[in-house]
């Protein structure tokens, strides 16, 4: 440390006083800096929140049923696609120690008939209403008791319109030939795929797909008191064959891990996320470098008087931070804004308080980094410009 250090301590009001000058000289300048940083919040946010919602969406039926352990047909891949499975199997599982409960799950795509017409394609979770294991959750309106009833069905508010339906409670539609008639509603169970969950009994679901009596997709199976659900998958595992058996974190995440990255599309949002923080970070990176150069005899002053490279790169550090907090505020307000459009027109993006701090730090880090782009140029200027005019 130089002899001047004592009038440049570690942290002071004049080293801040110092970097808002900076930026609030060029107003223009300061104009895009905080357009990068907002542009680059919101993007990250945004495909962020869309990943996170996507990646939920996939497994919310998994992780919103109190089965602990799943039974599916050998080599499924995902929740949505496997292949039946047959009484005999259901029976095996049945007589195996260490079960609860096991109960029948259908879940299969099958052709919806708009009340006015036309045809959508939605995906069938048929339960077995005594046990509740695979029912529906959050509903708005109606009741799951009357799912009991034969050719009665539920919907998610979010895809009436989509369904053609108009008030939604009591409306008749047909689903594979068959009559259904929606008799409870949800808010907020989205499907990943294009094709809504309609929710009903087992036996309306193997009239609505066509199963053979006592077939099913998937068997969900609870344990008896104190035997864990590792321990149950591992018995039914071993006592019956060609299954594949899972707990329900492991099918969660084996579902998850299958649309969000084997088939592409996770990784389509986690580039677009990488990149608003990579565009936002040389936007910022220049603006700063350009504030930096048209201060440079300021800098080289404080050089000339003795102040430590520490002094100057605090300055620069601060006003890399003044631009991240001057950002970030109209971004995640922009961001929260537009996930409520979103959720209006049925996208699914999450973005929850962790996830808006974890933004935060991660926008004061880039613009901390891109300010350090142009600490070099600083270190090295030679004091020595200043009495020469440069």
């Amino acid at each position: 440390m130089g002899p001047g250090c004592s009038l440049y301590p570690a942290v002071t009001a004049m080293t801040i006083r110092i970097a808002l000058r900076n930026l609030l000289h060029d107003r223009i300048r300061l104009a895009v800096t905080l357009i990068g940083v907002i542009f680059a919040v919101v993007l990250i946010t945004v495909q962020g929140g869309l990943f996170i919602g996507f990646t939920r969406a996939t497994s919310c039926v998994i992780e919103n049923t109190e089965a602990e352990v799943w039974v599916a047909s050998r080599g499924v891949r995902n929740f949505d696609v496997t292949h039946p499975l047959t009484a005999y199997q259901f029976h095996q599982i049945l007589s195996v120690p260490g079960i609860a409960r096991a109960e029948r799950l259908i879940v299969r795509f099958a052709n919806w008939k708009k009340p006015l017409g036309g045809i959508e394609s939605v995906e069938v979770v048929g339960y077995d209403p005594d046990s509740g294991l695979g029912r529906p959750w959050r509903v708005s309106a109606g009741s799951l008791d009357a799912l009991r009833m034969p050719d009665t069905v539920a919907v998610d508010e979010l895809y009436l319109s989509k369904l053609g339906l108009t008030t939604g409670l009591g409306q008749t539609v047909e689903i594979g030939d068959h009559r259904a008639r929606i008799v409870a509603l949800t808010r907020g169970i989205r499907s990943f795929t294009t094709s809504p969950y309609i929710f009903t009994s087992y036996a309306n679901a193997i009239d609505y797909t066509h199963f053979d009596d006592g077939q099913c997709t998937y068997i969900l199976a609870r344990p008896v008191p104190g035997l864990s659900p590792e321990a149950l998958r591992d018995a039914i595992a071993a006592s019956v064959p060609d299954i594949d058996v899972y707990t329900r974190e492991q099918f969660a995440a084996k579902t998850q891990h299958y649309w969000m990255f084997t088939t592409g599309a996770g990784m389509a949002l986690l580039i677009a996320a990488c990149l608003g923080l990579v565009v936002g970070g040389v936007v910022v990176a220049q603006t700063l470098y350009a504030t930096t150069m048209d201060h440079l005899p300021e800098f080289g002053t404080l050089r000339a008087m003795g102040a430590p490279s520490g002094y100057i790169h605090r300055i620069i550090i601060h006003q890399a931070v003044a631009a991240a907090l001057a950002g970030y505020g109209p971004g995640i307000l922009t961001s929260y804004a537009l996930v409520g459009l979103a959720e209006r027109g049925g996208a699914s993006i999450v973005l929850t308080l962790p996830m808006a701090v974890g933004v935060f730090f991660l926008t004061v880090i880039m613009c901390v980094a891109a300010g350090l782009v142009s600490i070099r140029k600083v270190t090295t200027i030679d004091p020595a410009m200043v009495f020469r005019g440069a």
